[in-house]
């Protein structure tokens, strides 16, 4: 496994990147409401990215997915392809921005609740963000991957939710999707040491049925199998000398970086 160590200048266009594409989330909260298409918040994030950004929206054509974001709506995993489809009230939805600026890649995801929100997805969005900075604050040189995983698991087990294991986080630099593989699941002690100048994202996807789950025929949306609600939350993180940089952090959750 070849892992990326950026410079100090690939650093800081990482930087860039990852706040372009938090920035992304942050303008498109205010339209992602009962009514609205997943395609217009797509047309929306894509003209802001080519427009405002200068940037570019990293999912489009990448391997043939066809918009420039994706959405994923109450039991779609990850991946959906933005449409047609309403949003309506009780709904849940992903909204997943990854940005390139000057080469290199800002990847992040939120959760958004549509009018009046739902037990069960008030409860399965709370344990992937949970389980989000509980990984995050995990980070540091001389942590290994295993022990991430291992307390993702562990927090979102205990809330009675399972953690997808097919789709994983991963690094991130010049290229969309670099070594190594960050689990959501594992063993402690086990897995790559991370090293300063280290970039992965950590995004754990959270059913509130069982963990199993299936690709749809458009060869991109993955769904649960059980057709239970699932969420996810997504960060670009920097390892540094002494622990971590959260490069996608969006001004909303800096009380967040407060509890570490």
């Amino acid at each position: 496994m070849s892992v990326s160590i950026k410079t100090v200048e690939e650093i800081e266009k990482m930087r860039v990147a990852g706040r372009l594409a938090g920035e992304v989330l942050t303008m498109i909260e205010p339209h992602v409401k009962a009514g609205i298409t997943t395609g217009e918040l797509d047309q929306i994030c894509h003209d802001y990215i080519i427009n405002e950004q200068q940037a570019i929206p990293a999912p489009l054509n990448y391997r043939g997915f066809p918009k420039s974001i994706c959405t994923s709506v109450n039991h779609q995993v990850c991946h959906g392809i933005p449409s047609d489809k309403k949003l309506k009230s009780g709904d849940i939805i992903n909204v997943d921005i990854t940005v390139i600026k000057d080469d290199y890649h800002g990847d992040t995801s939120k959760m958004f609740t549509i009018g009046k929100s739902t037990i069960q997805g008030d409860r399965v969005i709370d344990a992937s963000h949970i389980a989000l900075w509980k990984g995050i604050h995990l980070v540091k040189p001389g942590i290994r991957l295993g022990d991430i995983g291992h307390t993702i698991q562990k927090y979102v087990e205990s809330k009675n939710c399972s953690v997808v294991r097919e789709y994983c986080g991963h690094g991130i630099g010049k290229s969309f999707h670099e070594d190594p593989q960050v689990l959501h699941y594992g063993k402690p002690d086990t897995g790559m040491e991370l090293e300063a100048g280290m970039t992965f994202t950590i995004e754990p996807m959270v059913n509130i049925g069982k963990r199993h789950v299936k690709l749809l025929k458009d060869n991109w949306t993955v769904v649960t199998k059980d057709h239970s609600l699932s969420a996810q939350w997504e960060h670009t993180i920097l390892v540094t000398e002494d622990g971590f940089e959260v490069l996608t952090l969006r001004e909303e959750e800096k009380s967040q970086i407060a509890q570490s």
